[in-house]
């Protein structure tokens, strides 16, 4: 009888649970019998790797075999087992010493070529087997750069099975040349089919680099242009409304390219969301930029929030994470999407239920929402375009429920560009460089303040602590009190508009929000003129 052991990793959700994986050889009639709460594509990992390891050189033993993934009530899904069940059933036919593989963990699906091929989720299961203890991971070759993101973790990266076995067995490792003339056919286990531009996600830094994005390019727009220097300032959720073409969808282009930089911790948290979703940009294992995500206006619940069949999978709003959610023609998304916003816009994560599992994923995200004024979009304050009944335009625009407007802190009417602005040789707008510096010196001057807190931003803040600990100028609040008894702020809301304030105040450079900064808070909170200067640099 031969026994072997070694690991893998069972994700659930971004976080992951170190599985044993045990082979057992038995005299008897040969089979091969695989326990421990498997779901398809893992029973079928019996045939790739009997393939695999007779195509690399070794003996598949011929006796009864059962191999058990412990625990086993934890439920496991995908193909990364495949080269832990290889090396157990190696070690228990003593091809390798069972006693090289007990303190290993082993991620990778294995072709039936030998091939160590990729997986999705390979930086979260390398994490979940450093805070086990473990200090040897085993993973595919062009993985291995993912995988040493993890400090404290020494890595090996493989490309094949007869690679890790000559390592194991302390034999000369053999060369594993890649196809020449060709893409290297590993690469694409990295990747979703269709995810790409298409998806709507992407980096800052990829989309800077690829379309040009400038703020410099936006025409007009003053308020608007405020108000997207607040909400990246401050992590303030943003609702533009205004005609087609005004320039909604420039504007929330253009907001993750002004925003900070991501630190470690938090680029290692949105890297193990995109690696489980396979959206790990080529060649760049770590996601240092704010990521951005536009899902189309017919996606529904589950695309939002997450979910899908079996263990649920990560939805846009955790693709945005630390980064831009932007929802172009948000009265068209189903209601049921839009309010299911809510619980992680208050939380900053999502659970969800499924009956293969509970998982929780992060989502703190700033959203941008983009909506016309009616059906025709022709509606305004100013002119009568619009032939829409009256009726229709109440209709329309009660898509969005009170209850998630009332949590987005900045509220902007985008007005249509004149020929004027649109035609003139004056002074461009000031471009993405340029307020990018001031939104990084407005967040390091929040971060002093609140040093010692578990906030990092103003949004952040509950408004108990702003209105105990970090007090607004005297007589700074009179103005939006006064607003909240006549009705025109509710309770939410005012607390909504001294974190604002807040954030002005830094932008300006001001020790604390004064009369000015809350005003122009209320202004972009209510969309009401308080006759102030509507740009951060008339303000300093």
């Amino acid at each position: 009888m031969g026994f072997a052991r070694t690991c893998s990793v069972a994700l659930v959700g971004v976080e992951g649970v170190v599985v044993e994986v045990q082979a057992d050889l038995e005299p008897g009639v040969a089979a091969f019998t695989l326990v421990g709460l498997p779901d398809k594509s893992l029973t079928e990992s019996k045939d790739r790797v009997r393939a695999a390891v007779v195509n690399s050189g070794a003996e598949w033993p011929q006796k009864k075999l059962t191999v058990g993934l412990s625990p086993a009530s934890v439920p496991k899904a995908g193909s990364g087992f495949d080269l832990a069940v290889a090396c157990a059933v190696l070690g228990a036919s003593e091809r390798i010493d069972p006693r090289a593989l007990s303190d290993i963990v082993m991620i990778g699906e294995l072709g039936l070529d030998g091939r160590v091929r990729p997986v999705r989720g390979i930086l979260p299961a390398v994490l979940a087997a450093a805070e086990a203890g473990y200090e040897q991971v085993v993973v595919p070759e062009c993985a291995a750069a993912e995988a040493s993101l993890v400090p404290g973790v020494s890595v090996l990266g493989v490309r094949t099975l007869r690679q890790l076995i000559a390592v194991l067995a302390d034999e000369p490792v053999p060369d594993e040349e890649p196809d020449e003339g060709r893409p290297d056919p590993l690469m694409a286990g990295l990747r979703l089919p269709g995810a790409g531009a298409a998806t709507g996600v992407h980096t800052a830094g990829a989309a800077q680099q690829d379309h040009g994005h400038d703020l410099a390019d936006v025409v007009g727009q003053l308020a608007a242009r405020t108000a997207v220097e607040v909400a990246a300032a401050g992590g303030h959720h943003l609702f533009l409304e205004g005609p087609p073409g005004a320039g909604k969808t420039m504007l929330a282009e253009r907001l993750p390219a002004i925003l900070p930089k991501l630190a470690r911790e938090e680029s290692l948290e949105v890297t193990a969301v995109h690696s489980i979703a396979g959206l790990l940009p080529a060649g760049k294992p770590l996601v240092d930029d704010a990521p951005y995500c536009a899902p189309h206006h017919s996606a529904t619940m589950q695309s939002l929030v997450g979910g899908g069949q079996g263990i649920a999978r990560p939805g846009a709003v955790s693709l945005a994470h630390r980064g831009v959610l932007f929802l172009d023609e948000t009265p068209e998304f189903s209601s049921h999407a839009l309010d299911a916003l809510r619980q992680p816009l208050e939380a900053g994560h999502v659970v969800i239920a499924r009956s293969a599992g509970v998982v929780r994923f992060p989502a703190k995200f700033l959203m941008v929402l983009a909506a016309n004024p009616c059906p025709c979009g022709r509606f305004s304050r100013t002119d009568d375009l619009c032939e829409c009944p009256s009726a229709a335009i109440r209709r329309y625009q009660a898509r969005l429920s009170g209850p998630l407007l009332d949590r987005v802190d900045l509220r902007v009417e985008v007005d249509r560009v004149t020929r004027t602005e649109l035609t003139g040789r004056g002074a461009r707008g000031e471009s993405t460089a340029t307020v990018a510096d001031r939104v990084r010196s407005a967040r390091e001057r929040a971060a002093e303040r609140l040093l010692g807190t578990p906030w990092r931003t103003n949004s952040e803040v509950p408004g108990r602590e702003l209105r105990s600990r970090w007090h607004a100028a005297p007589g700074a609040m009179d103005e939006a009190e006064r607003c909240l008894e006549r009705g025109g702020l509710t309770a939410r809301g005012l607390d909504r508009v001294l974190r604002v304030a807040w954030t002005i105040a830094d932008l300006v450079g001001h020790d604390r929000p004064d009369a000015t900064d809350v005003s122009l808070a209320l202004q972009l909170r209510t969309g009401v003129p308080r006759g102030v200067p509507m740009a951060i640099g008339a303000l300093t």
